[in-house]
């Protein structure tokens, strides 16, 4: 199992894991539900599941393609431009703010806007060669979903022999963990995404303010609430530094919308995976770290699960 999911982080392919762990518990969902409402016969249920999970994405792709195609084809350039955007209010900085405010920073500020200025363009450079990249992870997403889909609608083995009975230990052990954490997240997303729409699309224009990138802010509102306790921090930087470029006062709301609404999940959401995995903020902090510096992006995504998942098969073991 190291070897596995270190495969799987050494050659890109978390979106296809995360997918087919959605996949395989998406059609057990489906299965009983669907086998009641068509009457049909317990060994057939699994396979209509898995036929209904694999046609989901299809359909949804059919219908909003045409619409959101830009979206989501041009969504490294969107996020390039964005980050590019943002080194350029950091280094307008002094000139957004009362001169009576930009009079009180110090002289090293502007080394300060200098230095993290040229991350973001450097960022954004880094984007500007990533669209092959996002297309090959949707892609492995699908294939994902369709292998777990799959897998659900295999007929139950009674009698495993050695190697498939301790392969389907750590598999279920594997499975109950993702349930636990990532689907939970992905509803705290969500929730957060959805709020945030609703204050960027229509609270704000009632101030007579739009932030620009606001499609662009939303959708990275839920990739980085999936993340646990940095991702809002991420949220909170990137969306008051866009209402800044506006002006000073709307930075203000968006800062006082992210205290009143992430905070909160921000808590919440630690206590929750922490009890539910027996993990310590401390120890979930310090996982996504190391994980962050080795993987990158992708390791703050993965270090949750991975670490719950590998806690949980020491406490099988009986060594913590």
């Amino acid at each position: 199992m190291v070897g596995a999911l270190l495969l799987i982080m050494w050659q890109g392919l978390l979106p296809g894991l995360l997918c087919a762990c959605l996949g395989f518990l998406a059609a057990r969902w489906f299965s009983p539900r669907l086998g009641a409402l068509l009457r049909t016969p317990d060994h057939h249920a699994p396979k209509l599941a898995a036929a209904v999970v694999a046609l989901i994405p299809i359909i949804v792709i059919a219908l909003l393609l045409p619409r959101a195609r830009g979206v989501i084809l041009d969504a490294p350039t969107t996020y390039r431009d964005l980050l590019a955007f943002m080194a350029r209010t950091v280094l307008d900085f002094r000139d957004r703010l009362p001169v009576d405010i930009a009079n009180q920073l110090p002289t090293g500020a502007s080394d300060v806007q200098r230095a993290i200025a040229t991350y973001l363009a450097s960022k954004a450079g880094t984007l500007a060669t990533t669209g092959r990249t996002w297309l090959t992870g949707l892609l492995f997403a699908f294939v994902g979903l369709l292998i777990g889909a799959l897998a659900a609608a295999r007929p139950t083995v009674i009698v495993l022999r050695p190697l498939s009975a301790q392969l389907h230990a750590r598999l279920t052990r594997f499975g109950e963990t993702f349930r636990q954490i990532v689907v939970a997240q992905f509803w705290i997303a969500l929730f957060n995404a959805t709020l945030t729409a609703i204050f960027l699309l229509v609270i704000l224009p009632l101030w007579d303010s739009r932030l620009p990138y606001s499609m662009a802010l939303i959708l990275l509102t839920f990739a980085a609430g999936l993340i646990p306790i940095v991702g809002n921090l991420i949220c909170n930087a990137v969306l008051t530094l866009v209402g800044l470029s506006v002006s000073p006062w709307v930075a203000l709301a968006c800062l006082v919308f992210l205290v009143l609404i992430h905070k909160a999940e921000y808590f919440i959401n630690a206590k929750v995976i922490g009890h539910r995995t027996h993990m310590g903020v401390w120890e979930l902090l310090a996982v996504m770290f190391v994980m962050e510096a080795v993987f990158g992006p992708t390791g703050l995504v993965a270090a949750p699960l991975f670490y719950a998942y590998f806690k949980r098969e020491l406490e099988a073991s009986g060594w913590v």
